[in-house]
């Protein structure tokens, strides 16, 4: 197909995106639904999710399918990496804005409230007693007491594995440049199996931090930035977990070679664009 355009590319006709429109679509009404406290909300999220699925599977396999059966060229494989390019930028800007929602609370609006700056006193309009501290969970301890995650406990635990997960994917990758099968393979199941560990970790964490700390999504301003950054990137490592398994049952199938292997590198650039977000989490979120 390649060759009758003049060497660039024409893809077929896909029914996918559509499919893809509509199960997410599905899934953003049933949790405006659920939210709203309306009927059917739950059942039309879970439609939705297997919809999406459905299509992730489908259009993913049809991707594997092309360049398997050597399809794609250069050109295909320049666009692939301009697009995953653009798309960890886009999950950079994601992330920027809920790093600077935590700067400009700790930052501006906490010491504003306290009394600081040109636009200080506020306290003298809406609470006495409100201290200008962080971690804050509002006037007079509005979101209840609660206790901060220890940093150099499960925090500083994830970081070690997040780290050496970042090592172990790029090890897999040497060995398959080189053309080595199985330390792309032994390499690709740690991380996998560290990536894994990480969400378990933070699951524990969570639960800690729910039944014992009194940490949560209502603990003020503090509490809602911390479940928010650390969700949000729990989100990422499991969408990046999935990648690399996926990876690692194409490599176990004997797909990629030295030269040609882009599924692999995007699932790379992806583990390490989440372990960068992880320091900056255990930086401004855990540890200052």
């Amino acid at each position: 197909m390649s060759e009758a355009h003049g060497g660039y590319y024409v893809p077929h006709g896909s029914r996918w995106p559509i499919v893809g429109s509509i199960g997410l679509t599905t899934l953003l009404i049933g949790f405006a639904l659920l939210l709203e406290g309306r009927n059917f909300g739950h059942e039309m999220m879970i439609v939705g999710a297997i919809i999406v699925a459905f299509m992730m599977f489908g259009w993913f396999g049809t991707v594997i399918g092309e360049s398997e059966s050597g399809k794609y060229n250069n050109q295909v494989d320049r666009s692939f990496r301009y697009g995953m390019s653009w798309f960890i930028f886009s999950e950079v800007m994601f992330f920027a804005a809920f790093f600077g929602a935590l700067f400009y609370a700790r930052m501006f609006s906490v010491p504003w409230l306290g009394g600081e700056g040109a636009k200080g006193a506020a306290h003298e309009f809406l609470w006495q007693q409100f201290a200008p501290a962080w971690p804050t969970n509002g006037p007079e301890g509005l979101g209840g007491e609660f206790k901060i995650m220890d940093t150099w406990g499960i925090p500083a635990l994830n970081t070690l594995i997040l780290l050496s997960s970042a090592v172990t994917v790029t090890w897999a990758h040497w060995g398959l440049k080189k053309n080595n099968r199985a330390q792309l393979i032994v390499g690709l199941l740690v991380t996998v199996l560290l990536g894994f560990t990480f969400l378990g970790m933070q699951a524990h964490e969570y639960m800690e931090a729910y039944t014992h700390f009194n940490l949560t999504l209502h603990s003020g301003i503090y509490g809602t930035t911390f479940f928010m950054l650390t969700g949000f990137h729990g989100a990422h490592v499991t969408i990046g977990a999935i990648m690399l398994t996926v990876m690692l049952v194409r490599s176990l199938k004997g797909h990629f070679t030295p030269d040609h292997h882009f599924a692999f590198e995007a699932a790379a650039w992806y583990w390490h664009f989440v372990d960068v977000v992880w320091l900056g989490l255990f930086i401004f979120v855990y540890w200052l």
